[in-house]
């Protein structure tokens, strides 16, 4: 008796709780099995890192704005790393292209050593301060920030003119000090050119606020870097590109002693980065002096202008 009550109580109360599971829980009836998450292996990160860089290197010597500038902000923003290591290898990057680019900079004699060495000794210094304040900052503030520093950067760079051979009649007394001036020989005028500079002293007072901005967001300079050398010390154009990979050279070690240091640099985004930067800016190097700039100049700032959006969004977490 008691086993077939107990059967009919079941067979009036199935129907009911199915029907409940129906109405409340459909997901639960009717629950398709979650499709497999499909993820990239971890060589096709490294091999697109290498790629990048390496246009990135032939891009970042003939526009002069050193790798880290285009590094950091497109590299956070469209591969999966963290923004601290993408900063951390950004000032290798700058510090490889900045080495790979040099000598044969120097061989044809645009670059100038007394010019950089100059610069780079204050902003070395300011640099280090920039890379522990980066990295004592929580992760959103850090790309809200770069992002506005690489859209502002974008501005400056679009609304700037720079010179190709600007005329100083006259140059101040810390560059005579200083014993600042150079002549190369230019190819497109076939001749050799003199030049001297002038208002160093407002020159010394940007490279600080340059060096900290570099150091804190794993910039490199490159990009603040031949402004000031053409616009306010009146550099040429060639010289002021060619200068500024040496001061990219030790404003990046001085910060990059920092990111080291707090185990910020991951050999896994630092080494295809480099390896593709140092390629890219042998290439680059050799036709500085043959491909015109200013079409370079305008990629490299639509590709400032689209990363500073990027990064902007994801530190709003969009």
């Amino acid at each position: 008796m008691i086993q077939k009550g107990h059967s009919s109580i079941t067979s009036l109360l199935l129907p009911v709780m199915l029907t409940g599971m129906l109405l409340f829980f459909p997901t639960a009836v009717f629950a398709v099995p979650p499709e497999p998450v499909v993820e990239t292996a971890w060589w096709v990160w490294e091999i697109a890192l290498f790629i990048f860089s390496f246009f990135l290197g032939i891009v970042a010597v003939i526009g002069g704005v050193g790798g880290g500038v285009l590094f950091v902000p497109i590299v956070s923003s469209f591969f999966p790393f963290h923004i601290d290591f993408v900063r951390g290898a950004g000032l290798l990057v700058a510090l490889s292209g900045a080495l790979s680019a040099g000598a044969p900079l120097l061989k044809k004699g645009l670059a100038n050593l007394k010019l950089a060495l100059s610069m780079a000794l204050i902003a070395s210094i300011s640099s280090i301060a920039g890379a522990m304040v980066g990295l004592a900052m929580p992760e959103n503030i850090v790309q809200l920030s770069l992002g506005a520093a690489i859209l502002g950067i974008s501005v400056i760079m679009l609304l700037s003119k720079n010179s190709a051979y600007p005329e100083i009649t006259e140059p101040d007394n810390l560059s005579k000090i200083l014993h600042i001036y150079g002549i190369y020989y230019d190819e497109q005028l076939g001749k050799d050119v003199s030049w001297q500079i002038h208002r160093t002293p407002i020159g010394l007072f940007l490279f600080v606020v340059i060096g900290f901005m570099a150091g804190m967001f794993g910039l490199g300079a490159g990009w603040a870097n031949v402004p000031v050398f053409n616009l306010v010390l009146g550099v040429p154009l060639r010289v002021s590109v060619a200068t500024s990979i040496f001061v990219l050279s030790i404003n990046d070690t001085a910060a990059a002693w920092v990111y080291l240091h707090k185990g910020a640099v991951l050999p896994l985004i630092a080494i295809p980065s480099v390896a593709g930067m140092m390629i890219g800016t042998k290439i680059g190097a050799k036709l500085l002096t043959k491909v015109h700039t200013r079409v370079v100049r305008r990629l490299v700032i639509t590709l400032l202008a689209a990363a500073g959006l990027r990064a902007l969004l994801k530190g709003f977490g969009i």
